[in-house]
């Protein structure tokens, strides 16, 4: 099974006006300015939810699109062509005192989905203002990355390779977002800013997608009757993935402390029976501030892919008539994974159901291997070790940026 997170792409933003902020000195960047505003606006009615268009409206403006995530993603490829030229044009000027002004007065605002601050404020979500045209290109594509997966969640139902695709292809856009834009937004960073607006964060959304990725290429493996050694490797691999993620998290424990408690305690929505549970673990286990540890929660969902990859793995062992090691496995892996059991009762049910299942299959086997076989169980070191294969990768995001010249009265 496989656990929806939407938060991530619970993003707001205060409204912005590029005309009213930068002096256009001819028509054609005037122009060129409000349709900038204009594409921003759809988003800002889109993600604050201030719009009064009826869906039927919203379909026919959108050309026929019904899916909101579809929508949302039309909007956003509509406007950041329009705002990479500008960041292009602006970094011309950006050492005129009056383009820093102008940019200043632009007021551009986000709230997080990812900081505490931003939930436990009693006046309403935090918004955070960096004076940066970069900073909104950077918010913008996160927002970007995040309603991907939304799309990817959405269509998983109906085209696992297509959900797959999708997933990579939101890597990818988290991935530049790492290596491409945060970096050059650093010197306009305060000490108060979003963990959206952080490489670390970036680089753990884009594993995540990749984790999903492979979650979802598992279930497209099985469909097809795949041999138990290779799930076993696959549902490894998901955990070399969550790995990572863990050690980059852990790093940046003194660098960035704000991050919410929703990252680690949302309220998942359970999708496809045979997808990995562990993804949503994860996600909830990036975080701290809730009862149960983040470390906690991460192991669990470590615990889990390892009990899958463990049981693939015990039927491969059984096939080549190594009962006795497959029996031993087993064993092992049941007395980890019930260590691991998460406080919260909503997980703890779901975990059973995967204890359940693989405590199933070894009395099987050890009936057999008493009856039958008698071979001689194991001891722990003598088991052999997991072995991880990661099969997907990311999605390379292109910028698209439409050239067209802009010329400011400074």
């Amino acid at each position: 099974m496989m656990l929806c997170f939407e938060d991530p792409a619970k993003l707001k933003t205060k409204k912005i006006v590029f005309e009213d902020a930068y002096v256009a000195r001819d028509s054609g960047t005037l122009e060129q300015l409000k349709e900038l505003s204009s594409k921003r606006r759809l988003i800002e009615e889109s993600i604050n939810e201030s719009s009064f268009i009826t869906d039927a409206i919203a379909r026919e403006i959108s050309g026929g699109l019904t899916s909101p995530c579809e929508q949302d993603l039309q909007k956003l490829e509509q406007y950041l062509p329009l705002l990479e030229n500008l960041v292009v044009h602006y970094d011309l000027v950006s050492n005129n005192r009056q383009m820093v002004v102008w940019t200043t007065e632009l007021k551009i605002r986000w709230t997080s989905a990812l900081s505490g601050s931003s939930f436990f404020n009693l006046l309403g979500p935090k918004y955070f203002q960096i004076d940066s045209l970069r900073f909104e290109l950077c918010m913008t594509l996160f927002l970007y990355g995040a309603i991907l997966r939304e799309q990817a969640l959405e269509v998983l139902s109906a085209d696992l390779v297509q959900a797959a695709s999708i997933f990579r292809k939101a890597a990818g856009v988290y991935q530049y977002l790492a290596h491409d834009v945060i970096p050059s937004l650093r010197a306009a960073l305060t000490a108060e800013r979003p963990p959206e607006s952080t490489i670390p964060v970036s680089t753990v959304m884009s594993l995540i997608c990749l984790a999903e990725a492979q979650a979802v290429t598992i279930r497209k493996a099985e469909e097809k009757g795949n041999t138990g050694g290779l799930l076993a490797k696959l549902h490894y691999g998901v955990v070399q993935f969550l790995d990572e993620a863990t050690g980059i998290l852990y790093s940046m424990n003194g660098e960035y402390k704000d991050i919410s408690s929703r990252f680690l305690g949302y309220r998942p929505h359970l999708l496809r029976k045979s997808l990995a549970l562990c993804i949503g673990i994860l996600l909830l286990g990036i975080l701290q501030n809730m009862n149960v540890s983040s470390k906690d929660f991460i192991s669990s969902c470590k615990a889990l892919h390892e009990l899958r990859s463990q049981r693939y793995l015990a039927e491969g062992l059984r096939i080549a008539g190594q009962v006795g090691v497959a029996v031993g496995v087993l064993q092992y892996a049941l007395v980890i994974v019930k260590k691991k059991v998460p406080g919260e009762e909503s997980w703890r049910v779901a975990f059973r159901k995967e204890i359940d299942d693989a405590a199933d299959m070894l009395r099987k086997y050890e009936h057999e291997n008493e009856f039958v076989w008698r071979e001689k169980i194991p001891t722990v070191d003598e088991l052999p070790l997991l072995e991880g294969k990661k099969i997907v990768n990311f999605i390379p995001y292109h910028p698209q940026r439409w050239e067209r010249a802009l010329v400011f009265n400074i």
